[in-house]
């Protein structure tokens, strides 16, 4: 079998010979692992969540301090949000937060408005103190964290940043739900997140999503405190069919009017800059950042079928070739392009799953457009996959942010060592491949095993240290592969949904020492998507799809 063939045998490629071997118990093909996930001691990794707290209401991801008090804060129409004189962003916040509230509750607030004096009775007050701080949250309570004093009379929110404020009032109107929906327990919650990145990733290239779901899907992260949903734009069929690669399917989902680029967006379904915006906007204001993810020199079919003379074997593969120039220079044409779209810091450019037979030019590419991206202002971000093109890192640019995803392919020790930057996004415990025989396709990730084993510094067979530098966080992830398969994105939010609370829970905090899983997702069930959404609905009393 050539390179060219051998890597197909991966992440989101696998194809008949790795689903026989899957079904017989067979393992070793680069990129998988065994149908279970690693058992045993080394799967086991405690993650540094401190004492529960005792207590405290039912929040997901659980607070991280709670002392209770006496008495509850009793919602009421009389009462009202109010925010510091001058804080516009925070008085958006508290409009929001205000239907929110009626949204959940039936209460409708007064209008919220501007106040600089001590918070009347039935006020909830939110302010941004940068001077605030808690030693034991350090960094990460500064950029993230908050502190909620429920009283009788009124609440105060606190946070040292805006992302923080946003947070407690998730955990507000979570409380609010798990507790009758009209009134807050009296007491004081401190909170803050153990990792910084906490993300999901879509893959919009293999099927399309209309903009109302991948928006519904930012606001149900933010309900559960994710920070960071990565969108990958451009994909292709598995295989080629009959070997013909002009048959398969393949898309690209940004539609540009440069004249030079007519032709490239996909027919079945498109974002255009419009409404790019607007998923930017509602993820500004869930405090959602949006990583996109333009996919090469693999799954590159897209723009091949828009340039064939980019392609390795004359065209007639999904490859691109980088041993011509001009494949690069097109590639860092589309980057000119779209990146002054994108308002995250960070811009994936893939890299993932390319012929080793060309490692060389490989390298030379990743390097290439890594600075590249760097030039425009973003932070490159790319799949880790040197393990497997030259089996190191040795000449690679270190200054880029990684997927960990492969233990074949890359392996999260090696990563450390090599000083990288990485968010643990582990195929065999992470993956999601909607109605496939493979990668939990069937009944969504495990999640009884992930309550009691994994953790974001856990993968395949590796453990490193909690909270190590240079783990960011962790990230689930849905790949469709099956682009031919019957399906839309409520199945997918049925594959997903059991498991999502789980790992925010394991992000921000680890499971609270005494709670079942079963409570603990009785808890997520109440809990249901948040507020807000355009259509997504909760599937979690329904069975999975099969």
């Amino acid at each position: 079998m050539s390179e060219d063939n051998k890597h197909r045998l991966t992440r989101r490629h696998l194809t008949a010979a790795a689903l026989a071997a899957a079904a017989t118990g067979l393992v070793g093909l680069p990129g998988r692992a065994a149908a279970t996930p690693l058992a045993g001691p080394l799967a086991t990794a405690p993650h540094p969540a401190g004492a529960a707290a005792s207590g405290a209401p039912f929040v997901v991801p659980a607070l991280r301090e709670w002392a209770g008090g006496e008495g509850e804060f009793r919602l009421s129409g009389a009462g009202r949000i109010t925010v510091p004189a001058g804080s516009d962003r925070l008085l958006r916040l508290a409009r929001k937060v205000t239907a929110e509230i009626a949204e959940l509750t039936g209460v409708r607030l007064r209008t919220p408005g501007f106040s600089d004096s001590a918070p009347h009775d039935g006020e909830i007050h939110i302010r941004v103190d940068s001077a605030d701080s808690h030693p034991a949250g350090g960094e990460r309570y500064r950029t993230e964290g908050s502190r909620i004093v429920v009283g009788p009379a009124h609440v105060i929110i606190t946070a040292p940043a805006y992302a923080g404020a946003f947070y407690a009032t998730r955990s507000l109107l979570q409380i609010l739900v798990g507790e009758g929906r009209r009134a807050l327990p009296a007491g004081t919650a401190v909170d803050w997140p153990g990792y910084a990145r906490r993300g999901f990733m879509l893959d919009v290239g293999r099927r399309w999503f209309e903009p109302s779901f991948v928006r519904d899907y930012v606001r149900y992260m933010s309900w559960f405190k994710y920070n960071t949903f990565q969108i990958h734009l451009n994909d292709n069929e598995i295989t080629a069919p009959d070997g013909d690669w002009s048959k398969a399917y393949s898309a690209f989902r940004l539609a540009s009017d440069a004249p030079e680029l007519a032709g490239l967006a996909a027919e079945d379904g498109v974002y255009t800059r419009p409404m790019w915006d607007e998923l930017e906007d509602v993820a500004a204001d869930h405090c959602v950042q949006v990583i996109p993810e333009i996919d090469a020199p693999a799954h590159a079919r897209a723009f091949i079928e828009f340039k064939p003379e980019l392609g390795l074997h004359g065209g007639n593969s999904d490859h691109l070739d980088l041993t011509k120039p001009g494949t690069t220079e097109f590639m860092k044409s589309l980057y000119d392009e779209f990146v002054p779209w994108f308002r995250s810091p960070i811009v994936h450019f893939g890299a993932d799953e390319y012929p080793k037979e060309y490692a060389e030019q490989y390298r030379t590419y990743f390097n290439t457009i890594a600075a590249h991206l760097r030039s425009l202002g973003a932070r490159p971000m790319a799949w880790g996959s040197m393990k497997w093109m030259t089996g190191t890192a040795e000449g690679y640019d270190r200054d880029v942010l990684l997927n960990m995803w492969s233990e074949d392919w890359y392996t999260p020790t090696m990563a450390l060592e090599d000083g990288y930057h990485y968010v643990n996004t582990d195929d065999t415990n992470l993956y999601i491949v909607p109605l496939a025989d493979y990668y939990h396709g069937r009944t969504g990730l495990d999640g009884a095993w992930l309550y009691q084993n994994w953790e974001p510094n856990v993968s395949r067979t590796e453990r490193v240290e909690p909270m190590a530098p240079g783990l960011e966080g962790a990230m689930s992830a849905v790949w469709n592969d099956l682009v031919h398969a019957d399906y839309d994105g409520e199945v997918v939010h049925g594959l997903v949904e059991p498991t999502f609370g789980l790992l925010a829970q394991k992000m921000w905090r680890g499971v609270q020492p005494g709670q079942t899983y079963e409570e603990f997702m009785a808890g997520v069930r109440r809990l249901g998507v948040g507020p807000g959404a355009e259509h997504l609905t909760s599937t979690l009393d329904s069975p999975p799809p099969r």
